[in-house]
């Protein structure tokens, strides 16, 4: 266990958890697959008793995916554990990761138990994960806030019940490198048969410290970091699989450790990602922002030129950047679409959702002469974002401004399947198409954010608009892509409204 760092991906788990970030079935599907291709060692596909498209997401990550472990997040009772042991039942390799609080402030706000009530619960809750699978997890929800004497007796019990990995989560971000590296040694030193365990960290980044402090606890011992694509997760997130995997690679003089990640798919997981969940990376972010190897000032851009590590401790390439390239074109057939799709790791489930993608291709190819990877992803994700749920549907639309004028916005889209025509006027063109359609939908409905981001480079380049609503505490992000940035516009409003209007339901793991 010395030698290797495990990767424990948390993106279509506790990623999902950020505001309007929740992924339909497909899309999980298709991140566990680029997950699998970027060589993380476990995926956490969900929490099974969240809802019964949670379930159904799970099982059907754990029938495809065969070289990664697939996990399941269940709370320590019964009802959690079974619903996660039959939704990893499929897999090559599952595990349930079961957990409970442990801070006086959980224990006694939260939960009303006991710290002996806290440790049966525990012990339980292991011993019933082991009926379904030898990979048993354990975590102490906001253990950096709690006792580490009890936290030691917690420990011991738990591996003694059959607990293989022991997972100390930094729940709310109140760690500090420093201290969670002695922490961490501290419960290390604290446990009986702490060495026949994988000690694990899941660090939030409320301080903006998450990479930092699960360094600091492989410093100290760990051998499992808990982590998500582009740093994803509720709040400030989690720490950033990315940034976690190039230091531990960049820095082998300090961490000596071997790592199974292909590196070369880290570029293509953040951007299917961020396509997915319309969360777009910051120019600036560490690895996988667009600026992350860019060099603007003379003195760094003639030192580059002269010798390249200078000023760059690891290679574009090594991480997957490269130039955008030019994939498919408008004379490209469907074969070729298809193939393009499959080596992307986009699997259509029908030939029927194929057709409707290389429609959709062809349109596409009809506005702008260059399509890009980047492209396909996002064409791909508005096909398959649910057609279920699509009580609203985009048709046409028609604005018209002019210096001096009011902006005017005409829509068509289909109402529950019945086709509706609006118009408004606004004070400007995505205002008065927004205004449109609430003419006829009436949502009442808060508009929390507006973003739109250029898929690709180029005056033709799509649009990629992300609209977030918020009504009675319900947060959802619709998006839309398109060529016109106000059609791309109407598309992520309807969509967001549509998911407003689902009755999909999702229990929170830490309630």
């Amino acid at each position: 266990m010395a030698d290797r760092l495990y990767i424990f991906d948390t993106t279509l788990r506790d990623g999902e958890q950020s505001p309007g970030a929740a992924m339909t079935r497909e899309e999980k599907i298709r991140i566990a697959r680029q997950l699998e291709r970027l060589g993380v060692d476990i995926i956490e596909a969900g929490f099974a008793a969240a809802s019964p498209g949670d379930f159904e997401s799970i099982r059907a990550i754990a029938e495809v995916i065969k070289d990664s472990t697939v996990c399941s997040l269940a709370r320590a009772n019964e009802n959690d554990i079974r619903r996660a042991g039959e939704a990893i039942r499929p897999a090559a390799s599952g595990r349930i990761h079961t957990f409970i609080a442990t801070s006086p402030i959980h224990m006694e706000k939260k939960l009303r138990m006991s710290p002996d009530q806290v440790i049966e619960a525990a012990v339980r809750a292991v011993r019933l994960a082991r009926e379904y699978t030898d990979d048993v997890e354990f975590s102490a929800e906001d253990a950096l806030r709690s006792e580490p004497e009890f936290l030691c007796r917690v420990f011991d019990a738990v591996i003694q019940a059959g607990a293989r990995t022991i997972n100390v989560p930094d729940t709310v971000g109140y760690a500090i490198p420093e201290l969670c590296g002695q922490f961490f040694r501290r419960l290390i030193e604290g446990t009986p048969n702490s060495d026949q365990v994988i000690w694990s960290a899941h660090c939030h980044n409320d301080l903006g410290m998450a990479v930092a402090n699960s360094l600091a606890a492989v410093m100290a011992g760990a051998r499992q970091v808990e982590c998500t694509i582009n740093g994803l997760g509720e709040r400030a997130g989690n720490a950033a699989l990315e940034e976690i995997v190039m230091a531990v690679k960049t820095r082998r003089d300090v961490f000596d450790l071997s790592l199974r990640i292909d590196t070369t798919q880290i570029v293509a997981a953040s951007k299917l990602v961020s396509t997915v969940t319309s969360y777009p990376v910051q120019p600036n972010k560490a690895v996988v922002g667009a600026n992350a190897f860019a060099h603007e000032s003379g003195i760094h851009q003639d030192g580059v030129l002269k010798h390249r590590e200078t000023y760059e401790i690891m290679r574009a390439e090594d991480v997957g950047w490269k130039a955008n390239k030019l994939t498919l074109g408008k004379l490209s057939g469907r074969n070729a679409f298809r193939t393009r799709l499959k080596e992307l790791g986009i699997e259509l489930e029908s030939e029927e959702a194929l057709n409707l993608a290389f429609a959709r291709f062809k349109e596409l190819a009809d506005k702008k002469s260059e399509i890009f990877d980047e492209d396909l992803h996002a064409l791909v994700s508005a096909e398959t974002s649910g057609t279920e749920r699509e009580h609203y549907k985009f048709v046409s639309l028609s604005t018209r401004t002019e210096t001096g004028e009011l902006p005017y916005a005409e829509i068509v889209f289909a109402d529950h399947g019945v086709e509706r025509r609006s118009h408004s006027t606004g004070s400007g063109p995505v205002d008065a198409t927004f205004k449109a359609i609430e003419a006829v939908v009436k949502s009442e409905s808060e508009l929390q954010l507006y973003s739109v981001n250029a898929i690709t480079s180029g005056t033709d380049s799509q649009g990629d608009v992300t609209v977030r609503l918020a009504r009675d505490g319900r947060i959802v992000n619709g998006q839309g892509a398109d060529t016109d940035i106000i059609a791309a516009s109407a598309k992520a409003y309807l969509s967001a409204l549509s998911k407003l209007n689902s009755d999909e339901e999702r229990a929170h793991p830490q309630v």
